[in-house]
């Protein structure tokens, strides 16, 4: 099956907490985190669909200001995903600029926040840069039993709230169901790929009956007079399996309720980014810090499940020791699901 999800832990192992997720034919991408973001180019910054903040900590969001800098002048909508109290701390970031001249700027820049809370509904606004990014309330949000908070595409984004002595979120990013097309049966049959297959899955999807019609063109150019056939004759074409899923965790203490809240968003997830900034005998300074150690990180990846680990936010208390701290972590886990970077 091709990886639909192709994710990028920015800084590797030690640096700023960020995670960049490229979707296979979506032209938008996820960013988790905003700290350093010196890995991305601007071409990647302004591909940018969705921006979730975990919590406001200088390493998790020290980054915006370069992306405000590139999004100034284009016409843009940018979802916002933050933990409570995230508006104000936007607006506070985007007030301390001035904007007298933002009249002459014919496009606009709008961001929209939602912040996850543990409440029945989560509170939303806007912040526009024609309205010199005050903030503009909108209709809340109620609470999805999973934590979806937002749908990009195929793609579903999942919040749960963590403790880290101040709310943090964790991040899910699932594909709702993946699609492999039989290439040797397009070729049998001569039939050229093209967009008419984004239409074949969308019948799938949508539940259409076999006499459903499908035109078939590779060109968009040619849609109009194109030839149809039935869904029926053309289900084989394509296999539908569970869609892949990516978890993101980070700055959490290790108590009980944090571990039950990782676990559920992490359940199954094809790969999760954990962190793990303290070694296994500094359990101690790791409680005070609020944070994993590598024998946490490691357990709950085993309990959710989850295919691969990529453990990430490692202490530079421990610089030179990446491989001990790996292996605590794949002990921990039970099996060896690391990868390098």
């Amino acid at each position: 099956m091709r990886a639909t999800l192709h994710p990028r832990l920015l800084t590797g192992r030690t640096g700023d907490p960020g995670v960049y997720v490229e979707a296979l034919h979506l032209p938008e991408t996820i960013l988790l985190d905003c700290g350093d973001l010196s890995a991305l180019t601007p071409r990647h910054l302004l591909r940018l669909g969705v921006l979730a903040v975990s919590h406001a900590h200088m390493d998790h969001w020290a980054g915006f200001d370069r992306l405000l800098r590139l999004l100034i002048g284009r016409n843009k909508r940018l979802p916002v995903i933050g933990p409570e109290g995230f508006t104000q701390r936007l607006f506070h970031r985007l007030q301390a600029y001035t904007w007298n001249l933002a009249d002459r700027i014919t496009t606009d820049l709008v961001f929209e926040v939602t912040e996850v809370t543990m409440a029945a509904f989560w509170p939303r606004a806007s912040l526009r840069l024609h309205g010199g990014f005050q903030i503009e309330a909108l209709p809340p949000f109620p609470a999805t039993p999973d934590g979806t908070v937002l749908q990009q595409g195929p793609l579903r984004l999942h919040a749960a709230v963590l403790d880290h002595g101040t709310p943090c979120l964790g991040f899910a990013v699932e594909e709702a169901m993946h699609f492999n097309v039989w290439r040797t049966r397009l070729e049998e049959r001569r039939l050229q790929t093209g967009p008419w297959l984004t239409a074949l899955k969308a019948a799938v999807v949508e539940g259409r009956p076999d006499d459903y019609p499908i035109p078939i063109y590779a060109r968009a150019s040619e849609a109009q007079n194109a030839p149809m056939l039935p869904l029926g004759a053309l289900r084989d074409l394509i296999s539908v399996t569970p869609g892949q899923r990516l978890a993101y965790l980070t700055d959490f203490a290790d108590t009980p309720a944090n571990r039950t809240a990782a676990v559920a968003l992490a359940r199954g997830a094809d790969i999760l980014f954990i962190e793990a900034p303290f070694a296994a005998a500094d359990a101690a300074l790791a409680l005070d810090r609020r944070h994993l150690t590598t024998r946490a990180a490691g357990e709950i990846a085993r309990e959710a499940g989850v295919r691969r680990i990529e453990p990430f936010h490692f202490s530079p208390r421990y610089l030179g020791q990446e491989a001990q701290l790996l292996a605590e972590v794949a002990t921990a886990a039970g099996r060896d699901t690391l990868s390098p970077i």
